[in-house]
């Protein structure tokens, strides 16, 4: 049975790689029209950290996510509880043997929204959905899934969430 209230929150890669690769605006209108719609009832949500990536794009995407869905952007920069979760991942990261530190570094890089997105998704008991998969070998990246399953968060793609929300293109 689906949760009505549960909130997701998405991750860049959910949004870029439909742009880029399987929803583009031109052939899925309907996706980014859910996504507007779905923010709205506040089922899901993004962080300014997803933003900001987003808008470095300067592409279509940008544009979109500035004029149609930069509501949907929560600001945690300022957020205390949101801080502390994020030292909670930083301190687990840098105790990993498994990881190089140059992955290391890239996950604490201020401006990588993906330890802030997990950071907020602990705090809200919410979903994180990414298009990272979980992988337990890899050393060069910290990948989302990985950090998720370590802090016992929930976390699914993008196609699981349009299955649990019943997204439908008709």
């Amino acid at each position: 049975m689906i949760d009505k209230t549960q909130l997701y929150v998405l991750d860049t890669s959910v949004l870029t790689q439909a742009h880029r690769v399987y929803y583009t605006f031109d052939i899925a209108p309907a996706f980014w029209n859910f996504l507007i719609e779905t923010a709205k009832a506040r089922k899901i949500i993004s962080i300014d950290r997803v933003s900001d990536e987003i808008l470095k794009g300067k592409d279509d995407l940008a544009e979109w996510a500035k004029n149609r869905f930069s509501f949907a952007f929560e600001n945690i920069k300022n957020d205390s509880d949101v801080l502390i979760n994020y030292g909670n991942l930083m301190k687990w990261a840098n105790e990993q043997s498994q990881f190089t530190q140059a992955a290391k570094d890239e996950f604490a890089r201020v401006n990588n929204a993906d330890p802030w997105i997990i950071a907020y998704a602990m705090l809200k008991n919410s979903v994180v959905v990414t298009q990272e998969v979980l992988n337990k070998e890899i050393k060069r990246k910290i990948p989302i899934p990985n950090v998720c399953d370590a802090f016992n968060v929930k976390y699914i793609n993008t196609f699981a969430l349009l299955r649990e929300l019943n997204f439908r293109f008709e």
